[in-house]
């Protein structure tokens, strides 16, 4: 395993994305728990791309216009609809006094979907793998497994620091009505934001 492919997906994974907005957000207003559970729901989010990348499903959407503008736009109304949530204090930003999330399914499943509805996923995967695997390598197949677990490990591991530094501000922030609100409306100008350069990019 190359130090080139851990330095570009650690950059990557860093990078401020939905699925890290997301787990500073339960971070924020549900505790540290809750940011662990929306960091591997993120990190769990990963695999539908990473097997679709490895199958080349993701051709799919590289080479077809329709698939990839269908994916692209039900992302866009995900993150528009997340946006929306969280302005009405039901979203991600939504506060729970316990230092238990309401629903660790919900957070699971809400994690999932941030990155499973965003097909550049699934089209980075099929052009940031090959780079690292011959392709005449009789064992490219297990080494491309390998590659894509040691990136869903580093994304768990990142979004988990995002988080939990988030939940040692928690208090910070649900004691200041004023900051939450800033705070609401600031995720969900990002989560609009995100949704805007989700739907221009191209494939």
């Amino acid at each position: 395993m190359s130090i080139e492919f851990l330095l570009t997906s650690l950059f990557i994974i860093a990078s401020p994305g939905t699925g890290a907005l997301y787990t500073i957000a339960a971070g924020l207003t549900r505790g540290g728990r809750a940011s662990l559970i929306a960091a591997f729901g993120c990190t769990l989010g990963i695999i539908p791309h990473m097997a679709a990348a490895i199958t080349g499903l993701a051709a799919i959407l590289h080479t077809s216009a329709l698939a990839f503008d269908i994916s692209k736009y039900l992302g866009v109304a995900y993150l528009l609809y997340m946006a929306w949530n969280t302005l009405r204090e039901k979203g991600a930003l939504s506060v729970d006094e316990g230092n238990v999330p309401k629903s660790a399914r919900q957070v699971i499943v809400t994690s999932i979907l941030i990155n499973l509805l965003n097909p550049k996923l699934s089209i980075f995967f099929f052009a940031f793998l090959p780079q690292f695997v011959p392709s005449q390598d009789p064992g490219a197949f297990l080494k491309m497994l390998t590659l894509s677990a040691v990136f869903m490990a580093m994304t768990f591991i990142v979004f988990a620091i995002y988080g939990c530094f988030a939940a040692v501000m928690r208090d910070q922030v649900i004691s200041r009505p004023r900051v939450l609100a800033w705070m609401r409306r600031s995720f969900a100008a990002a989560f609009v934001g995100l949704g805007a350069k989700l739907a221009l990019t191209e494939r």
